[in-house]
């Protein structure tokens, strides 16, 4: 596995998108932040020794995974039990992508009720929401940098 397999296989899940953030950082999110989306996976793409990927593992599996060499706590995210993975080779592709369809699924489990309604609309309207709660977001931006 490597990241940009990685980034298929997540971009075929159900209402996932992507963003670039916090330097080389690939985010993935279910639903669009600008809905309420939350994120459940990041791939580090800096290649500076730090995890190649960290993602949601829940509090069911958070202290199992952890017993497997190259898994450690996730930096800042542990508190919400988020995993990080210092190597791509530490699971086989099919263990992969069963890490991540749960994380997916845990995320997907905590969006709020507006955010999932969103989702279950038509594609049209839900673009519509979604551009307009972009152009919202982008508003509440501009005017904090006035400040």
């Amino acid at each position: 596995m490597d990241a940009e397999r990685v980034r298929e296989f997540l971009l075929g899940l159900p209402h996932v998108v992507d963003t670039m953030q916090w330097g080389a950082n690939l985010v993935f999110w279910v639903g669009d932040k600008a809905i309420g989306g939350k994120m459940f996976a990041l791939v580090n793409l800096d290649g500076d020794g730090q995890a190649v990927i960290s993602y949601a593992a829940g509090p069911e599996r958070y202290s199992e995974l952890l017993e497997i060499e190259g898994v450690i706590p996730a930096p800042y995210m542990a508190r919400i039990f988020w995993v990080a993975v210092e190597r791509w080779d530490v699971f086989r592709v099919a263990e992969w992508e069963q890490e991540l369809t749960a994380a997916h699924q845990i995320v997907f489990g905590k969006l709020p009720p507006r955010a999932k309604a969103v989702l279950a609309m038509p594609l049209k309207e839900q673009t519509k929401m979604i551009r307009e709660g972009r152009a919202l977001l982008a508003a509440k931006a501009a005017a904090a940098k006035k400040k």
